[in-house]
């Protein structure tokens, strides 16, 4: 499962969306998750589960590797799913067993918030896929320009986000490193009463954490040794440049809230 993590990986390509600027896809992603909320019924839910897949088509990422990547969500969809089922007590009893009820209007907002959730997840992904870490700072920093005005330190705070997407992969690994270590030691964190699991958990976090303060002490002293000392007076070898594409891909989300709003009961 580690080795699938998708979460802050890159995946170099040649599509439609890797060649667009970083910082459309930023708009795109923000303006998608308010146009999500759009749906309210089954037909918004299906027009918005095919635009996402379109998205993904457009990537030319394969959709099993996104789904293998993400099966980590799927227990929190299901949580969510089950907590509206057994919750959400309004519409007709369509089941009936001892003290377990579900109804209706329960078990189609479970669907809805799943694929809410589900789309959510594929479209923010299908941004880090295909979307260097770089790219993905130099975008936020030029969307957050104007916040240099009110003294925010605009250029560190989209580094830091970047570095913290970046690390979520290596930290994954090195989780599994450490696992695979102890288990060949003789530990278990999968089997046994929860107690002893929760007991196991200690020896995999202390070294996890020494690690990733090592590597964030590493990573600090090259950037002191090759003169970094903020954004000010930087340059950029790779420049920004905004095309017809993003324009495009601009008016397709307009476009998606626009049938979502004509689909809306």
């Amino acid at each position: 499962m580690m080795d699938k993590m998708i979460f802050g990986r890159f995946i170099p390509g040649d599509s439609f969306v890797h060649r667009l600027d970083p910082r459309s896809k930023l708009i795109f992603v923000f303006a998608f998750i308010i146009v999500v909320f759009l749906a309210n019924n089954t037909p918004t839910y299906i027009a918005l589960f095919a635009f996402t897949l379109l998205i993904i088509l457009m990537s030319r990422i394969k959709l099993y590797f996104l789904i293998n990547g993400l099966k980590p969500i799927i227990i929190l969809m299901a949580f969510t799913f089950l907590l509206h089922i057994f919750f959400t007590k309004e519409g007709p009893l369509i089941f009936e067993w001892k003290f377990i009820h579900i109804y209706e209007e329960g078990l189609r907002q479970g669907i809805y918030i799943s694929i809410r959730f589900l789309v959510l997840v594929f479209v923010t992904s299908v941004l880090t896929l295909t979307t260097s870490p770089i790219s993905i700072t130099d975008g936020m920093e030029v969307l957050l320009n104007p916040l240099k005005k009110l003294n925010l330190p605009v250029h560190e705070l989209a580094l830091m986000m970047s570095i913290s997407l970046r690390f979520i992969p290596t930290l994954m690994d090195e989780t599994d490193k450490i696992m695979k270590a102890q288990m060949a030691r003789g530990s278990d964190i999968t089997t046994g009463p929860v107690k002893e699991r929760i007991k196991a958990v200690v020896p995999l976090l202390v070294p996890l954490f020494v690690s990733a303060f090592k590597r964030a002490e590493d990573l600090a002293t090259a950037m002191e040794v090759r003169g970094y000392r903020g954004g000010e007076g930087r340059t950029r070898y790779r420049q920004l440049k905004w095309r017809l594409g993003d324009t495009l891909a601009l008016l397709f989300i307009v476009v998606m809230a626009a049938i979502l709003v004509y689909l809306r009961s």
